[in-house]
């Protein structure tokens, strides 16, 4: 049985939680992965993906869903 999913772009913004701004860091990695796969900005997978590794970051390597 195949399960579709939504993509992100389709999916409204979560209403918990408080909103994060990306750091310089944050940017420039996701700009180089945007230049690693031939787009000349980052898209919002880029930027979804720069975010996660920052939290995860802050959260010492442990993601939002683990105790």
């Amino acid at each position: 049985m195949a399960t579709h999913r939504i993509p992100p772009w389709r999916k409204p913004r979560p209403k918990s939680g408080a909103k994060v701004k990306l750091t310089p860091a944050s940017i420039a990695w996701a700009k180089a992965r945007a230049k690693a796969a031939k787009r000349r900005y980052p898209n919002l997978v880029d930027n979804m993906a720069a975010l996660r590794r920052q939290v995860e970051a802050e959260q010492g390597g442990r993601g939002a869903d683990h105790p």
